[in-house]
């Protein structure tokens, strides 16, 4: 058997042996530039100072949250969760009731009685701007006010002064401020007062209504309080010759309206109104004219225009008496007339009285 190379005469496997075997190995790395494999001793040497470095930040961290902070004066450190309107707490309650006002108006979703009286509308839109006047203008004091129950019916009775009809205004407002629960006073008023526009509108919707014996029966069975200032317009109207002079207080009407309910009569002094317009002359012709009971002049008005019809700031007080029990009384009570004239009588007296009691301790009718 030959071998497999011997017939070549040339021997040229041989020389292709030569040339593989001389030829140098190429060495092909696993690992590129940049590649290479990392030493493990500088790894580790590596992490260990990123570990060394991520404490070291801590610890600065720490340090610095336990470092005392130095204020500037003056300076005022508000925290940010506070800055932050979390809800509608933030909004001023004024704000809040007159947005509830306005949506309560757009939707309808608020309550009128049978008289027209607006309880909402009355304590947002009425009250404040008159309470303004009784604390800041007029600075009024209040005395008596236990007198005034906190639920049920009672009829309270008022001089009358002033040429306009503020008394009555400040009365309900301190009713309203003094009484717990902050109960309204239903005025019985005039039908003048709401045949004039506008303000008869806004008198029904404050809660006046006519000065007729059935409404105010209705009101007081209901529990309400009621206002009545017996002496009209001639009491509001007189001279300031005669301030602080009861004038006449009608036929007891309102005598009769408690005797019937079985409410308690609250007799109220007002002093300070009288001062405010002091009507020095009446134009009567000009009253006639324009369907008024009169039509006032005073120092200042009509002298100096709109500026004349500012109130003076002259210092009230409103003193609620002890109640007088009508309800001691039999049913036919009412129907005596001698009963009547006793009971409006002594109202009248009480009144009287305690005018002549506050103006004797007064000194100064603008600082009292």
């Amino acid at each position: 058997m030959s071998r497999p190379y011997e017939n070549d005469p040339d021997n040229s496997h041989e020389g292709e042996a030569e040339n593989v075997s001389g030829a140098e190995a190429q060495v092909i790395p696993l690992h590129g530039p940049g590649r290479e494999k990392p030493d493990p001793a500088a790894q580790a040497d590596r992490d260990l100072r990123e570990s060394e470095d991520a404490q070291e930040h801590l610890k600065q961290q720490e340090r610095r949250a336990d470092a005392p902070v130095v204020e500037f004066p003056g300076s005022v450190r508000v925290s940010p969760a506070k800055t932050r309107p979390a809800d509608a707490d933030v909004l001023p309650e004024s704000l809040k009731t007159a947005l509830g006002f306005l949506r309560s108006r757009l939707t309808g979703d608020y309550t009128v009685d049978e008289f027209g009286f607006d309880a909402e509308l009355t304590e947002t839109l009425l009250l404040p701007p008159l309470r303004a006047l009784y604390e800041k203008w007029f600075r009024v004091d209040t005395f008596g006010v236990e007198n005034l129950p906190a639920d049920g019916g009672a009829l309270l009775v008022s001089n009358h002064s002033g040429t306009l009809p503020l008394d009555a205004l400040m009365t309900a407002v301190a009713v309203h401020d003094h009484v717990p629960g902050g109960r309204h006073l239903r005025g019985l008023g005039a039908d003048l007062v709401f045949q004039v526009p506008l303000v008869g509108s806004f008198a029904r919707k404050s809660g006046q209504t006519l000065a007729c014996n059935a409404d105010a029966e209705r009101l007081l069975r209901k529990g309400e309080l009621v206002g009545v200032w017996p002496e009209g317009f001639k009491g509001i109207g007189k001279p300031f010759s005669s301030r602080y002079k009861l004038q006449r207080f009608g036929r007891g009407g309102f005598v009769s309206a408690a005797l019937r309910t079985g409410v308690p009569i609250i007799p109220v002094s007002v002093i300070g109104a009288e001062e405010i317009y002091p009507k020095v002359g009446d134009i009567k012709l000009l009253a006639r004219l324009l369907g008024l009971p009169y039509f006032p002049v005073t120092p200042f008005f009509p002298l100096l225009g709109p500026l004349g019809a500012i109130p003076l700031p002259t210092k009230w007080s409103i003193e609620f008496g002890e109640p007088i029990r009508t309800d001691t009384y039999d049913a036919d009570a009412v129907d005596d007339p001698m009963l009547v004239f006793t009971l409006t009588d002594q109202v009248r007296e009480s009144i009287q009285q305690s005018l002549y009691k506050r103006l004797s301790q007064r000194k100064s009718v603008f600082k009292g």
